[in-house]
């Protein structure tokens, strides 16, 4: 490397120092001159240390990587000895057990090696993340008092399932299963428990009666649908079913928007003639959620119980079960319907899902299918989802989120409905 190249990488080994040192320093600011075992300038000269120990390195052994790896180590051995002994010393002073001034110091140093060893961009990225964590002390301890070990677990489990157990299973069509994927249908039981357990987080920090909107908007950037079976188990199990119909709707509108952007994005012209209709359900969608919400009584029932569950497995896998056997209904039935074409393609696909109806349609126009027929086609996939989550509601929601769900969503269709038709006269031809 030149010499610019080093003076640089030196500069983010200090500047990683310095930037872990102001959070330690921050945090013993009122304590007296020479009580701390390290502060900001220390902090510093760590990851400038480290800095200075991996050119050392280089220099003693260009050519030679055990060598150069020995020195580094001595040079980490070193240094951690020294501040164990005045870490040591001040515990004893303070009655003070914690070893993470330990431990910031030596990620210091090896962070301020790296930078001249490695990625200096990814030495400073590191930084920052550990700077964040060590900041984050208090807010962890209290969130770490409040967890109680079915909360825990559910975490476990859902970390468990997504970056385990996920990569293990087959992420290919069984014939055996009727082209069924096992990876597609994991992930569905996988996007269910995370709107669950999102949903259980939003209450516990925002209250039932905007936590369930939350959960439910931010669900429906990944499945209106899965959000809608969630919270109907939730209800079924005896939450309040107001603020969980709120929340589904909320997810619903999230859709629409999502959907008008889709298809704006890949065929603008399409997106013209759909959104307005879109942007109306949503509307329609928005105002049933907000005013759901807002009901009395709502708030202060809805709210997850003492010791309460974010998800169970057995019930998640039952409903992802539940999605992947309408998907593969519906692709059988698409490629047996054959002459009656895209129309019924989009219906059957609707079922479980819009976003690949949106694509796939959008794709085709105008080079393969007419302007008109294709917006057909996807009013009709929306459609078809919103009715189908209305009878997932009233299947597996009960009649309180099942009625309120159903009539606003039913609404949300009655102005898509209108908006295309206004649309669709204002179109040129």
């Amino acid at each position: 490397m030149d010499l610019n190249d080093l003076f640089h990488r030196l500069a983010v080994s200090l500047a990683v120092g310095l930037l872990v040192g102001v959070e330690r320093h921050w945090r013993e600011r009122d304590a007296p001159a020479g009580s701390r075992t390290a502060g900001v300038r220390t902090f510093a000269l760590f990851g400038f240390f480290g800095g200075i120990a991996a050119i050392t390195a280089q220099a003693l052994a260009p050519q030679n990587a055990p060598v150069a790896a020995i020195v580094l180590v001595a040079a980490l051995a070193v240094l951690s000895a020294a501040l164990i002994t005045f870490k040591r010393r001040e515990a004893e002073a303070d009655a003070n057990f914690s070893v993470t001034g330990v431990v910031a110091g030596q990620a210091t140093f090896v962070l301020g090696a790296l930078a001249v060893l490695g990625d200096p961009a990814f030495a400073g990225a590191a930084a920052v993340v550990m700077t964040a964590l060590l900041a984050s002390r208090e807010v962890l301890h209290a969130l770490l008092r409040r967890m109680r070990w079915s909360e825990l677990r559910s975490a476990i489990v859902l970390a468990v399932m997504t970056f385990v157990a996920l990569p293990l299973i087959p992420d290919e069509p069984l014939p055996q299963f009727m082209g069924l994927n096992p990876a597609r249908v994991w992930l569905l039981a996988i996007i269910l428990a995370g709107v669950s357990f999102l949903g259980y987080v939003a209450v516990q920090l925002f209250g039932a009666e905007r936590g369930r909107l939350v959960a439910g908007a931010t669900g429906g950037l990944v499945s209106s649908t899965a959000v809608t079976l969630a919270n109907a188990r939730l209800a079924r199990m005896g939450e309040a079913a107001l603020p969980l119909a709120a929340g589904a709707l909320a997810a619903g509108a999230v859709s629409f928007i999502r959907t008008a952007v889709i298809v704006t994005a890949v065929a603008p012209e399409l997106g013209r003639l759909l959104a307005p209709g879109l942007g109306l359900g949503a509307a329609v969608l928005v105002a049933g959620a907000w005013l759901l919400a807002r009901r009395e009584g709502a708030p202060a029932q809805s709210a997850a119980p003492e010791g309460g569950n974010p998800f169970e497995l057995g019930e998640v896998l039952k409903l992802a079960a539940l999605l992947a056997f309408v998907r593969v209904a519906g692709d059988l039935a698409a490629e047996h319907l054959g002459a009656v074409g895209v129309y019924a393609v989009a219906a059957v696909s609707g079922l479980a899902d819009v976003d690949a109806v949106s694509l796939g349609v959008s794709g085709l126009v105008p080079d393969r299918l007419a302007l008109g027929a294709g917006a057909i086609a996807i009013a009709i996939a929306v459609g078809s989802n919103t009715i189908a989550k209305c009878i997932y509601a009233a299947t597996l929601g009960g009649r309180a989120y099942a009625g309120r769900f159903s009539l606003v969503s039913l609404l949300a269709l009655v102005a898509l409905a209108a908006g295309f038709l206004v649309a669709s006269a204002q179109m040129p031809g």
